[in-house]
């Protein structure tokens, strides 16, 4: 069962979540990506939350098809955070800015 969250909250946990998926690729790759999406899209990472749609263009962007696979595990960190059950495929057709928006609705409601 989601828990139920505050907008300030869910906003930590997504920057955590992101943070968590980024790290997947190794500390170095991690870094790498936020110095990209800072210079590259003028998006810091405290302002992910907010961006999200602009976020998912840039990683769109750098990782090309290969971005789905990030996105995926960003969101599976982001539904193990909010007490839901992860269930994306991710060879499916699925879109990372409409998913987190429905995570964010379903727990601040």
């Amino acid at each position: 069962m989601a828990r139920k969250l505050t907008k300030s909250k869910f906003e930590d946990i997504l920057r955590e979540a992101v943070d968590e998926g980024l790290f997947s690729l190794g500390e170095s790759a991690k870094q790498a990506i936020y110095y990209y999406l800072e210079k590259g899209f003028n998006l810091d990472k405290q302002e992910i939350p907010y961006r999200v749609k602009d976020f998912a263009t840039a990683i769109e962007k750098f990782f090309g098809v290969g971005a789905n696979v990030l996105e995926a595990l960003i969101l599976k960190q982001l539904y193990e955070k909010v007490g839901q059950n992860f269930k994306l495929d991710v060879s499916a057709n699925f879109n990372f800015t409409e998913c987190v928006a429905a995570v964010k609705q379903s727990i601040e409601s």
